[in-house]
């Protein structure tokens, strides 16, 4: 595993540090908030440079679900986070005084609709390429030879982290915020900061493992039916 490969992993994942901190406008103040932003567009940019090959290639897309499914979810992904650097700048008090002000109140409100979409639309993005943070993960420990006992622990820590996050998503009202409903529920910060945190984490899990394991699924219902195909369509 080559250090290029591996310090952009750790770029990406400082990347999605920023966003979930950009969650905590009240606890980090404005300033915090827009630096936070900033450094991470930065590194977002930087992100899709690295992966320019990669857009370059969309036209030789494998014509199937998954890889269709990565390509749109990829898009959503862009368009959400180019919504987001839009009315940041919008809504910017750093750029109040060289900007006219077009940042209302419903900008703002696109602003948090675009930025709670996008950790949804990230943990998606995660959720597809789990297989490969998992073959980074078995690299670093020196994991060479399954385990049906890691295996078993493995997925009953992801079946508790999709239950936690049913439970998070409930208790930061993500349900009003990502139908973009008027709501004064925000959460406390004085009563937990750690637990604001842990409940955004949840919530990205309870995606990803939905994603991985529906995707799973979706293929072996693929494999299933060409199996059937196949057999129906043998001489007897």
């Amino acid at each position: 595993m080559s250090r290029l490969f591996l310090s952009r992993l750790w770029l990406d994942s400082l990347t999605a540090v920023l966003l979930l901190l950009g969650f905590a406008y009240w606890w980090l103040g404005n300033a915090v908030h827009e630096l936070a932003g900033t450094a991470m567009f930065l590194l977002l940019i930087a992100h899709n440079l690295f992966n320019r090959r990669w857009w370059g290639g969309i036209a030789r897309t494998r014509r199937e679900p998954r890889s269709l499914f990565n390509v749109g979810i990829t898009f959503a992904l862009l368009t959400t986070m180019l919504a987001l650097l839009v009315t940041s700048v919008l809504i910017s008090n750093a750029l109040s005084s060289v900007l006219p002000p077009w940042g209302g109140f419903t900008v703002r409100q696109i602003h948090t609709l675009a930025a709670y979409w996008a950790l949804v639309i990230v943990a998606i993005h995660l959720g597809l390429r789990w297989p490969l943070l998992m073959g980074v993960a078995r690299n670093l420990f020196g994991i060479r030879e399954p385990n049906a006992l890691r295996t078993l622990l493995l997925r009953a820590m992801a079946v508790a982290i999709a239950i936690h996050g049913v439970w998070s998503f409930l208790q930061l009202g993500l349900g009003t915020k990502l139908s973009m409903q008027m709501t004064l529920d925000w959460w406390n910060f004085e009563e937990s900061v750690v637990g604001f945190f842990v409940h955004c984490a949840a919530v990205a899990g309870l995606v990803m493992v939905v994603t991985y394991y529906g995707l799973k699924l979706l293929q072996l219902g693929q494999s299933a039916r060409g199996h059937a195909f196949w057999q129906r369509h043998q001489p007897r």
